[in-house]
């Protein structure tokens, strides 16, 4: 049974660190059914008013859970079958939830849309099929965005995902119901993906640690129809810790790294493993702070008190620290925002949908989707071109400083149904009450996190930290966060710096 707290009370399941409840697991104090069936409960009993599953695979999740406890007994007794390693895997037993954009074997993919066809998928996809291999106990599919395009996790399928804090506001995107599961306690982490902000949007809104890994780092990160490779899976946690545990599952060894990332330097920690260094104290940092965005020339925005109440926080914690925080000019294309939009919307042009079910997306799918088919593949290679040369002249200048800071988000979390133009207090979006304003969707979005989607350009690993709270503590009010964005390689010192400053 779980621990104590000082008080008497005994500590609930979901109440553990990440690292804890799997300190438990693999030491026989907690067993896989019981910890599974725990957060099953708590799934039945709050994602009715949080939306942040679409599908929940309770049944094959509890048979999964008894897999694991036999498998337990058999390593207590030293009795494994042949060809197995004799050891339990990194994760044994934990309980987490993939994405409704990622297949997992014999589950329905929505991606988010009701314009495709609702088959089972015969197989798991790269980061489920890790993540399995690692022990997890899937117990189902978390809200997105359709085609995981927005920064908020609201569709045609589900009703939206909301906010722990508080309910009437949304979670983000496009990681949202991920990002609301964990910080409700539904589950202990999650994986999530981030293509232009994905995890570090909802890490923000819901007060989590969001960790977007550089490109190339995490195997299981790649995704089909990304032209630009901005795509990358990273961990959703409440704490540095417990995201390091979740990198120690998705990084591959330095062995099997690809000839990309070991000339990055991805492992900066020497393959001693992410849990085991992310406590030690990093050195000295020269910081540099900028409210810049390359979004600003084409959607100039208002960074909101509360977002500047979050930056102000950040440093003070970070010059406590020890580091040196100054300020940082940095000068960014006007060209990008249409170069972005264009190899951030490539993929939706060529995804399969039947012709006659066209309407059931939603008006900014539809939108960018007739737009990216009208596109000549001249325009594309254009862009893609100009990004290049955009990452070039992003990295060379940030190399000034060891980390890069900033809000992670220009303004609070915003109501559910404010970037579509209304308000929303029903389930699921009925097709005729989708106010059709894509463009205005999508200015609204690039103001609300305008530091977001040139990391994944530049393919830097970058980490959320949710060091502010409008009610004045952890936990009431609305969470804001900060951004540290760091080089190629840099993905434990930034968790490292987090842990430092107590997160």
């Amino acid at each position: 049974m779980p621990p104590e707290q000082a008080s008497g009370r005994q500590t609930e399941i979901h109440e553990l660190s990440a690292v804890r409840l799997r300190n438990a697991l693999r030491a026989g104090e907690l067993s896989a059914r019981e910890a599974t069936a725990h957060f099953l409960g708590r799934i039945e009993q709050q994602n009715p008013l949080l939306g942040a599953f679409v599908t929940v695979t309770r049944e094959r999740a509890l048979a999964d859970a008894a897999a694991a406890d036999a498998l337990y007994v058999r390593a207590k007794k030293g009795t494994f079958d042949a060809g197995t390693s004799g050891a339990l895997p990194l994760l044994h037993g934990v309980p987490l939830a993939f994405k409704d954009l990622t297949d997992v074997a014999g589950v329905v993919t929505t991606h988010g849309s009701a314009a495709l066809d609702r088959k089972p998928a015969p197989a798991d996809g790269a980061l489920p099929a890790a993540l399995k291999a690692a022990g997890v106990i899937s117990l189902g599919k978390t809200q997105v965005p359709e085609f995981g395009l927005t920064a908020y996790s609201e569709n045609r399928v589900a009703p939206p995902s909301r906010n722990p804090y508080s309910p009437a506001r949304s979670s983000g995107g496009s990681s949202g119901g991920s990002a609301a599961a964990v910080a409700a306690g539904l589950l202990p982490f999650a994986p999530g993906t981030d293509g232009g902000g994905s995890i570090r949007i909802p890490a923000a809104a819901c007060g989590l640690v969001g960790l977007k890994p550089g490109r190339g780092v995490v195997a299981a990160g790649e995704s089909s129809g990304d032209p630009a490779r901005l795509v990358v899976a990273g961990p959703l946690a409440r704490s540095a810790e417990d995201a390091a545990l979740m990198m120690d599952a998705l990084v591959p060894s330095p062995a099997t790294h690809s000839p990309e990332t070991r000339s990055q330097g991805t492992h900066s920690n020497g393959g001693a493993g992410f849990l085991n260094a992310v406590t030690r104290e990093p050195p000295p940092l020269r910081i540099g702070v900028t409210l810049d965005s390359p979004w600003a020339a084409a959607f100039p925005f208002q960074t909101e008190p509360e977002a500047l109440a979050a930056l102000k926080t950040g440093t003070d914690l970070l010059e406590h620290a020890g580091h040196v925080v100054t300020e940082a000019a940095i000068r960014y294309d006007n060209r990008y925002p249409d170069a972005f939009t264009t190899a951030w919307t490539a993929g939706v042009g060529s995804a399969r949908i039947s012709p006659h079910r066209e309407a059931l997306l939603t008006p900014l799918t539809r939108t960018f989707r007739r737009r990216a088919q009208q596109r000549s593949t001249a325009k594309l290679n254009e862009a893609l071109a100009f990004l290049r040369q955009f990452e070039h002249d992003t990295v060379t200048q940030y190399a000034n400083w060891d980390l890069m800071l900033m809000p992670s988000l220009a303004q609070t979390p915003r109501p559910v149904g404010w970037f579509t133009g209304a308000a929303h207090g029903g389930a699921a979006w009925p097709a005729t009450e989708w106010p059709n304003d894509a463009d205005g969707d999508y200015r609204r979005q690039c103001e609300f996190a305008p530091w977001s989607s040139m990391v994944n350009v530049c393919g830097l690993p970058a980490i959320s930290i949710p060091v502010y709270w409008t009610g004045g503590a952890p936990g009431r009010g609305l969470p804001m966060g900060i951004q540290l964005v760091g080089p190629a390689g840099s993905e434990l010192l930034l968790l490292q710096v987090a842990a430092q400053l107590g997160f």
